[in-house]
């Protein structure tokens, strides 16, 4: 099957959205209401309908952009925002855009991603992110086989993964989930240092 923009459009035309929490989950709550600076460049890449962008703006971010391959949930959230100067929306492929940010914000969007592109990920977060940059949010971590998302991988395998451009990797195990979610989500943070 193809994971390309028709699977995804439909999914979210027909409502088969069971990843959506309809909120923005507990675990990226606490990350952002632990951001200091208001100024950051934040980007959150398959942001769907993007709850943790308008938590951003709630309490005052400044500079966020959202992308998504899907166009639906972006016509959503261009609904819901009247002043759009501190929130990009941009409908694109993840591997296709360019830009420099200070996070990048990880919620259910890696799993989403066919395993044959996991490396491309790792490389195209380097890409994106300043010296200094961050890449923070949820992962999740369950084992078996699955031919749809969301894909399976264990911390080994991401701590593997990441280890090829990253030398600063924190995973630990997410105290905070959704119930939906408890026990099968890691919280991650990697800092770009410059390799």
């Amino acid at each position: 099957m193809n994971f390309d923009q028709n699977y995804w459009q439909n999914r979210y035309q027909n409502d088969l959205t069971g990843w959506d929490l309809g909120h923005v989950s507990r675990p990226l709550k606490f990350i952002i209401d632990n951001l200091s600076n208001k100024q950051i460049s934040i980007l959150i890449p398959g942001a769907g309908n993007a709850y943790e962008a308008l938590y951003l703006l709630q309490l005052g971010f400044k500079d966020i952009t959202v992308l998504d391959i899907a166009q639906q949930p972006l016509k959503l959230l261009s609904q819901k925002i009247r002043d759009t100067s501190s929130l990009k929306i941009i409908h694109e492929d993840f591997f296709n855009h360019t830009g420099a940010y200070d996070l990048i914000l990880e919620q259910t969007f890696f799993c989403a991603l066919h395993p044959h592109l996991r490396s491309k990920y790792v490389s195209m977060v380097h890409e994106l992110l300043k010296t200094g940059g961050q890449l923070e949010g949820v992962l999740f971590n369950f084992n078996g086989i699955r031919e749809s998302p969301p894909f399976t991988i264990s911390e080994k395998e991401y701590k593997e993964l990441f280890q090829e451009k990253f030398d600063t990797i924190q995973l630990e195990k997410c105290s905070n989930s959704e119930d939906s979610r408890k026990n099968k989500e890691l919280i991650i943070k990697i800092i770009k240092n410059g390799k």
